[in-house]
């Protein structure tokens, strides 16, 4: 009995996560805009950090959602705002952190412990959202680096490692646009042991000869590169461009 019992469910979850997969490629015909619910996390507790989060407004993200209306229409994509943000109130709790290194049942398991979380860490925005992100803002003093942030196309979550400080505001939105797109099927475009863009895929202007220095980043490639050996972070989204693959990837192109 309990075997069956055990079946039914696995095969009700199945069904579910197959329903949902579905929904999602079919909304990438970007027939409708995306709503993006942006939420702020204090990871580290700090008074610096917690003051600068309570600065944020709607309008620390416009320019997000301009980039990608102007991008979009490079690609003949008919939206106005393909992707419009929403900022939510301040979260509490800190998501799950994926496992280093760990097997795929760890990482299937992380998983769904993230979307437990999201769903029960979701305060309401205006508009229902279809994509969730928690914003891990960090004290640069006392955390001079971030980690890689992570997030997930089924579901449409992520947690996204960012620095609670003006001066890093600009650089912050290359981070959410680079983890927003990974929530919409686009993947990684570099060299995960040396973060050097892949070729042709992670550069922005793959055809341009001489082929470095380049003067912007593909935005999924996620540095500029500036030599064989060398790339640097882009400085703001304006030193951007999503690529035709990325732009294939999440619908641009047919």
């Amino acid at each position: 009995m309990w075997r069956n019992l055990r079946i039914i469910i696995l095969l009700l979850i199945l069904a579910t996560v197959a329903q949902q997969t579905f929904l999602e490629k079919a909304d990438l015909d970007w027939k409708h805009n995306f709503y993006v619910a942006v939420y702020p996390v204090n990871v580290d507790g700090s008074g610096e950090v917690g003051a600068y989060i309570k600065t944020l407004t709607r309008d620390d993200f416009e320019p997000l959602v301009e980039y990608y209306a102007e991008e979009s229409a490079r690609y003949n994509v008919s939206l106005r705002h393909p992707i419009e943000v929403q900022l939510g109130d301040i979260v509490n709790e800190i998501p799950p952190a994926p496992p280093n290194g760990g097997s795929i049942f760890s990482t299937i398991i992380w998983s769904l412990k993230f979307r437990w979380f999201a769903w029960n860490n979701s305060p309401k925005v205006p508009v229902k959202p279809d994509i969730r992100l928690y914003l891990l803002y960090y004290n640069p003093v006392t955390s001079p680096s971030l980690a890689h942030s992570t997030a997930l196309y089924k579901g449409r979550i992520g947690r996204v490692n960012l620095f609670g400080d003006k001066s890093y505001a600009k650089q912050n939105l290359v981070i959410l646009g680079h983890e927003l797109l990974h929530t919409l099927t686009a993947t990684d475009k570099y060299d995960l042991s040396t973060n050097l863009p892949a070729y042709p895929d992670g550069f922005a202007e793959p055809d341009r000869s001489p082929r470095y220095p380049q003067d912007f980043a593909e935005i999924m490639g996620g540095r500029v590169p500036i030599s064989e050996t060398k790339a640097e972070i882009p400085k703001s989204l304006a030193q951007t461009l999503i690529g035709n693959k990325t732009a294939r990837e999440i619908g641009w192109v047919k």
